[in-house]
């Protein structure tokens, strides 16, 4: 069994390392500033739709604060626009036996986006790249929420670029998933995994409307338009992309429990980043992401770009909530 090391223990980090220890698989949580002192004091709280529980974990604040080994297993779990930072900064820890990380060991992207996998290919010499679907929320300090039941998250895993895969590559991924499975995230292996997350981003291009105006009742048409550029652009590209169908059938098996009653409004990541005031949000490589392959081709995303722009404003005046009413949200995407 290996060792995990999570890189950006926040929502979707905190929830996998968290539920790895809680299920006896050895994890250890990076974290900063007040999170990484609550977890060190208390231990994280895992709050599911079954019962609330509180795991000691191991969490350290960088690199100089663990001996890596072998056998370990980096998974990055940081935003987007946080990952090169964090691919900087492990990239060149020595690794016991020799080497360093970059050289040794195998790092698994987490991350929403497309973008992860060619950052980290700068990098590391194994790249892995996971398409997630975990409906996590990181609300405060020491404390992550998990709504989905009974599995707590859906996970597709497969090496950057699916053309180098060989046999380590498959006793790795077949490692990860019986490692995973007892801590109720389920691993599959797909092929190739990047039409996975392509799909997924199209998913994503609707965070942007959730983090500008909240309540997203009445932004099914705005999000429908939005998704259906992207989709035109990725085709235009011939960048593969998952059928729909597909990834409905593969996400039977994870459903999510509304929480909201119970622990009030839990929005998707960008809303999070937005509310917790962290300075900077996934948006440039969801929906940013579109613009870019759309300018590669000498084409526009109108729709996104706008959004993108939109939610830049947002966090540039510092905005700590939604503020955009449904009407005004309409008619800028219009203009």
């Amino acid at each position: 069994m290996a060792r995990y090391v999570v890189i950006g223990a926040g929502a979707v980090g905190g929830g996998i390392g968290g539920t790895l220890q809680q299920a006896g698989v050895d994890a250890v949580l990076v974290a900063r500033g007040e999170h990484l002192a609550a977890l060190r004091a208390d231990g994280l709280e895992i709050v599911t739709p079954e019962a609330t529980t509180r795991v000691a974990v191991t969490a350290i604040g960088g690199p100089d604060e663990v001996s890596l080994e072998a056998d370990d297993v980096l998974v990055l779990t940081t935003k987007t626009q946080q990952a090169e930072a964090a691919l900087v900064q492990w990239a060149d820890a020595p690794v016991a036996g020799g080497g360093t990380a970059s050289e040794r060991l195998p790092l698994v992207t987490a991350l929403n986006g497309v973008a992860s996998e060619a950052l980290a290919l700068r990098y590391f010499a194994r790249v892995y790249g996971a398409c997630v679907w975990m409906w996590a929320n990181f609300t405060r300090p020491g404390r992550v929420i998990l709504s989905g039941s009974p599995t707590r998250g859906l996970f597709h895993l497969g090496r950057v670029p699916a053309a180098s895969t060989d046999d380590a590559d498959v006793a790795l991924l077949d490692r990860i998933r019986s490692d995973w499975a007892p801590a109720a995230l389920d691993v599959r292996v797909p092929d190739d995994v990047m039409p996975w997350k392509h799909r997924k981003l199209l998913t994503n291009l609707g965070n942007a409307h959730q983090a500008l105006v909240g309540d997203v009742r009445g932004t099914g048409e705005l999000v429908r338009a939005a998704v259906a550029e992207g989709r035109a652009v990725l085709e235009h590209a011939g960048i593969a992309v998952t059928p729909d169908e597909v990834e409905a059938e593969a996400r039977k098996a994870y459903a999510i429990v509304d929480l909201s009653d119970r622990e009030g409004f839990l929005g998707g990541s960008t809303y999070q980043s937005l509310v917790r005031g962290t300075g900077d949000v996934e948006t440039d490589y969801l929906n940013g992401e579109i613009v870019l392959v759309a300018r590669q081709l000498g084409i526009e995303a109108p729709i996104n770009a706008r959004l993108a722009s939109l939610v830049r404003q947002a966090v540039r005046r510092g905005d700590s909530a939604p503020r955009m009413s449904l009407e005004e949200l309409r008619r800028r995407l219009d203009s």
